[in-house]
């Protein structure tokens, strides 16, 4: 029996949703041996070598000027944004923790395609999204022991905003070509800046980088910043941008499972608790109507 347009959309959403979840910890790993500024740029520019292949392989032409303004806004925070937010946060954040607060990116994404991609989530769809939002931003506060916000909080949040707007200009753009091209015309936009960044920025002393380090510079510069965004906007353009982005509620708490054997930080009862929560109102959203107009 053929799989629906929803369901091949949320598998697609759930898959992209998994690769992503592997950004926080793997960048974490790649911080012992580069600094933030330099892994930002290195990973641009293998991604964006990536994509220059592909495209030339593929021959693709180059999109109509009428796409460039999107094409750039979507770059400017998914190859810009998103990775050096995220690598600056990571300098004073768990992984696991991040990924917290990455949970309310769902939330921010529905916003941003309620404004950007004319879609209309029903107000079910707004509640579930709400209160899945809200438990992960309790379980932030609860680690942090219910202080203040600290400056990496801030850089996640900033994640978050990169997150959302980039995924709505992709899942626009990947309705009318294919999500490995959305993404690998943005990843070359920059690659002429993020190339000549990664030589102006060159450790001198690379050759002692931990094998961990380069590890989570070729994840992230490979699979965070370009394979990933072939399977999610591909999701994105076949179950809606609202609902696909709905997924990334489950993204804290794959986040939290990989930090555990790749950056030995460890699980515990209350996030299991925490993640059963969320879990619940993911399945919840699922069914509540997302109009697209």
């Amino acid at each position: 029996m053929a799989i629906s347009h929803r369901r091949l959309g949320l598998l697609l959403g759930f898959i992209g949703m998994c690769l992503f979840a592997g950004t926080l910890p793997a960048t974490r790993l790649a911080l012992s041996g580069f600094d933030a500024l330099f892994l930002t740029a290195a990973r641009v520019t293998l991604a964006g070598l990536a994509g220059l292949v592909l495209l030339s392989v593929m021959g693709r032409p180059i999109p109509p000027r009428s796409l460039w303004p999107e094409l750039f806004g979507a770059a400017l925070c998914t190859v810009v944004g998103f990775p050096l937010l995220a690598a600056l946060a990571m300098v004073t954040v768990p992984a696991a923790h991040g990924g917290v607060v990455l949970g309310i990116i769902p939330l921010a994404t529905a916003a941003a395609a309620a404004l950007f991609a004319h879609e209309r989530p029903s107000a079910g769809f707004w509640l579930a999204s709400a209160i899945g939002a809200i438990l992960v931003l309790m379980f932030m506060l609860r680690r942090n022991g219910g202080g203040a916000v600290s400056a990496g909080d801030l850089f996640l949040l900033g994640t978050v905003a990169c997150g959302a707007l980039g995924y709505t200009l992709s899942g626009r753009l990947a309705a009318g070509m294919p999500g490995w091209e959305v993404i690998s015309w943005q990843v070359v936009i920059f690659l002429p800046i993020a190339a000549l960044a990664t030589f102006l920025m060159w450790p001198p002393h690379i050759a002692s980088a931990p094998v961990s380090a380069w590890a989570g510079l070729g994840y992230v510069g490979f699979v965070s910043q370009y394979v990933a965004f072939f399977v999610f906007n591909a999701a994105m353009a076949v179950g809606g941008i609202a609902r696909v982005g709905q997924v990334m509620l489950l993204q804290p708490f794959v986040i939290v499972a990989l930090a555990w054997p790749v950056n030995g930080e460890p699980i515990d009862v209350e996030t299991i608790v925490f993640a059963t929560a969320v879990v619940a109102t993911v399945l919840i959203g699922q069914r509540m109507r997302v109009s697209r107009r």
